[in-house]
């Protein structure tokens, strides 16, 4: 009697282990679809939507805004040729991009957080770095350096907006508090590209 209560109490156990075990992430084409379908649905304050899509890419989209401010127009300033600066940012900006998608994707598998798929949390970071790096890029195109910079300069200011309005949107951080540390952050790093282009 007490080898077959031992034998059962021994399977209860490991059935209470099996329900305690992560259950593996999705695939990528399957997490693809249900974030499509979150979209559609307006069901994108989620907290599964939060973790997968707006974090990796607020943090993203943060990163690629500001740290590639300092190559680019430190290389304004420097050179005072804007297809340099271009070449420069679009470089930076590619650069963090892949760094910051690997980063997301190899840090955590999303087994024990819940995070989702690594390879598209990954790719979504990496994209939106990429993107906020490009972004005040673009204006270098103008072959004029001095309306080049101005254009940059308007591009940068809608970026930070634009990250102030995510934080408080889905993270509820307050409007004034989100812009003065996303600013701040940004003006930082600006010192740095003014300090280092007119050494």
């Amino acid at each position: 009697m007490n080898s077959k209560s031992d034998v059962k109490a021994l399977d209860n156990t490991a059935d209470t282990r099996e329900e305690k075990l992560p259950m593996p992430s999705n695939s990528v084409w399957q997490e693809i679809k249900e974030i499509i379908s979150a979209i559609l649905s307006n069901d994108d304050t989620s907290h599964k939507f939060l973790l997968r899509v707006v974090q990796p890419g607020l943090a993203g989209l943060m990163d690629g805004s500001v740290s590639t401010l300092a190559p680019i127009f430190a290389t304004a300033f420097f050179t005072h040729r804007s297809f340099a600066a271009f070449l420069v940012g679009i470089a930076a900006a590619m650069g963090a991009g892949i760094s910051m998608a690997f980063s997301e994707a190899l840090s955590d598998d999303g087994e024990l957080t819940g995070r989702g798929n690594p390879i598209v949390r990954g790719a979504i970071t990496g994209l939106m770095t990429f993107i906020g790096g490009a972004l005040h890029t673009l204006p270098f195109l103008i072959s004029d350096i001095h309306i080049a910079l101005v254009m940059a300069y308007v591009v940068v200011g809608v970026e930070l907006i634009v990250i102030a309005a995510i934080r408080h949107r889905y993270f509820g951080t307050q409007w004034l508090k989100s812009i003065v540390q996303v600013v701040g952050s940004g003006m930082l790093v600006f010192l740095a590209a003014y300090i280092f282009g007119n050494a």
